[in-house]
């Protein structure tokens, strides 16, 4: 209990006006006391909170940074205490009996802390000591984000990175690119994640994928509107010149033997597209012969080999687009059926290998600008391998190769080398995670590596100012967005001028190759030339690159392209695993998740 024994000797003294100043006075210095003494307590108080409260954030945003997409151990509980302890010390300001607790749930880190501080002159009103308490929450929350993947799924892809891995390099592939998706959408996948744990998904941002597999060349067509390709295009390939038309080689198809001389019974009646005939033998001892024989009418057609510009709007169906159609170029002249799987052929380009700045020619390096109307030059095609011929080559071989036109009855194939790799995706929301799941299991490795094309579509499907901005400037309620773009390759470039790609069949259309040489030799220069250009477009887009090298199939040259197309050294990644690309992929989406405190 307080003590006020005090008060009735106030009393006295207020009730007797003479002789008691003095005394007045100095009954007047204990509450004067109390209150300077309050007031400096009081700030005491405060600055001790205060700093409690400082020290209790730091230490919940260090414990949940430690944690990452992981979940919550010592480690995470050390660097908690850690920190509290470097900005609030035992015993600091004269508190005593300091406690501090740290918990994690649900991806959210809780703090509890309390001490005691003594008083000092607040002690004359009867106030000894008082109990802080506070709390504090920090968890990980996203801004609104869009990544875009753009992967190598060349065909070194099915290889091992090391030959101590479980897994192919595509199979590490597809494992963290799952893991990178639970830690960004909270959403449990099929994967086994060493640092990831779902909560169930994320509330009230907008977070979007999208998907750019890419080898010899890219599959977008699917995604483009049908007024952006163009309804004819020149391809290596072949029409009739001429067609002439007379029966074929005699066939015999029977054979009739009759007792003695007697006349062979009819052969059929010749009709417009075949001639019957019989003709008697000489007795064969006591029998005749009578053998029979047909000529079938042949057409034979004199094709022209060499760039044919063949009508292609047939795939085409109004707004929409029909996977096939057919053009006369089958065997003999007759329709052959012409399908697209979806990878395309860029629209006009310079070669060679100096593109800083890039060239006011080069529209296929043109990240944002849409197809002009009447203008050709601006539009994309279908890369139709069934449409190719490549003269004086005789099945699959590109042996006889001749960039001369020819003129012939010969029937040629094509030796070029094609591969398509899986259909692209446009940012989306990726809400099931069993959608997800499938289509990464799908990346299926095939192809050369060329991977300018891969970083190019990657660029365009989410420039906020390109062909579909109207779907990337903002989110659906006008939020701003945070840009990410994740890069990975296995290897360097691996290019041959015998591979159809996005400009043809380059040792003889010449777009991006100035002065071909062998059919199977390599233009890789012209391909770096192009990415490094690329690299710094996609950066000049406020897009954060990150690139990750995987396996040890880039040379010195390569690591160093790769590490300066990132948006800085810190966003580049050497994964010589599988498990060390799932850390790569991890730390990424850890980096691009943003702590905020709740509290």
């Amino acid at each position: 209990m307080r003590s006020f024994a005090w008060l009735p000797l106030l009393c006295r003294f207020l009730g007797h006006t003479g002789g008691n100043t003095l005394m007045i006075a100095a009954a007047a210095l204990i509450p004067l006391t109390g209150m300077v003494g309050g007031a400096m307590d009081m700030s005491r108080l405060w600055l001790t909170k205060t700093r409690m409260q400082h020290a209790c954030d730091a230490a919940v945003l260090a414990g949940r940074k430690q944690m990452g997409g992981g979940t919550w151990g010592a480690t995470s509980n050390a660097a908690a205490n850690q920190f509290f302890t470097a900005n609030f010390a035992d015993g600091a300001y004269g508190s005593t009996g300091l406690t501090k607790s740290f918990s994690e749930s649900g991806g959210k880190v809780s703090g509890v802390v309390g001490a005691v501080l003594p008083m000092t002159l607040m002690k004359v009103m009867g106030f000894d000591s008082r109990a802080l308490t506070v709390t504090c929450d920090a968890e990980m929350r996203l801004p609104n984000t869009d990544v875009m993947f753009v992967l190598d799924t060349t065909g070194s892809m099915a290889q091992k990175a090391v030959n101590t891995d479980p897994q192919t390099k595509i199979q590490g592939l597809r494992s963290a690119v799952k893991c990178f998706y639970e830690i960004l959408a909270k959403l449990p996948t099929d994967a086994v994640c060493a640092a990831s744990k779902p909560t169930g998904g994320t509330t009230g941002v907008q977070i979007r994928f999208g998907f750019v597999p890419y080898a010899t060349n890219v599959n977008v067509g699917y995604l483009l509107p049908t007024n952006f390709v163009a309804n004819s295009w020149p391809y290596q390939s072949r029409t009739v010149n001429s067609t002439s038309s007379g029966f074929g080689p005699t066939i015999q198809y029977d054979q009739q033997f009759y007792l003695g001389s007697t006349n062979c019974p009819a052969a059929p009646a010749s009709t417009a597209t075949r001639q019957y005939s019989v003709v008697k033998g000489s007795a064969y001892f006591i029998y005749t012969s009578c053998t029979y024989y047909y000529q079938d009418r042949v057409n034979t057609v004199t094709w022209r080999y060499g760039q044919i510009t063949h009508d292609i709007s047939g795939l085409k169906n109004g707004s929409t687009w029909n996977t096939s159609f057919t053009l006369p170029i089958g065997n003999n002249g007759t329709a052959k059926t012409i399908d697209w799987d979806g990878c395309i052929e860029e629209r006009a380009t310079v070669s060679g290998t100096n593109f800083t700045p890039i060239p006011a020619g080069a529209k296929d390096l043109d990240i944002d600008s849409a197809p002009v109307p009447g203008d050709a030059s601006t539009l994309w095609a279908p890369a139709l391998p069934d449409v190719i011929y490549t003269r004086q080559s005789n099945g699959n071989s590109t042996g006889g190769w001749n960039r001369n036109s020819v003129t012939t009855t010969d029937e040629y194939g094509n030796g070029s080398y094609y591969a398509c790799p899986r259909p692209a995706r446009k940012l989306q929301a990726w809400g099931d995670p069993a959608v997800f799941d499938d289509y990464v299991d799908k990346l299926t490795p095939e192809g050369n590596t060329y991977h300018d094309i891969g970083i190019l579509w990657g660029a365009r499907l989410m420039s906020p100012t390109g062909i579909f901005k109207s779907e990337n400037a903002t989110t659906q309620q006008g939020g701003d967005i945070e840009r990410h773009m994740i890069f990975m390759t296995d290897g360097d470039t691996a290019t041959r001028l015998n591979d159809y790609g996005a400009y043809g069949v380059p040792w003889f259309d010449k777009r991006n190759v100035a002065n071909p040489g062998a059919t199977t030799d390599s233009y890789n220069d012209e391909i770096n030339a192009r990415f490094a250009a690329l690299c710094t477009a996609v950066k000049n887009k406020n897009i954060t690159l990150w690139v990750i090298s995987f396996g040890d199939g880039s040379n010195s040259t390569t690591e160093s392209r790769l590490q300066t197309c990132a948006t800085s050294s810190s966003y580049y990644f050497k994964a010589s695993s599988s498990a060390a690309l799932q850390t790569a992929f991890s730390s990424i989406a850890n980096q691009i998740s943003q702590l905020r405190l709740t509290k």
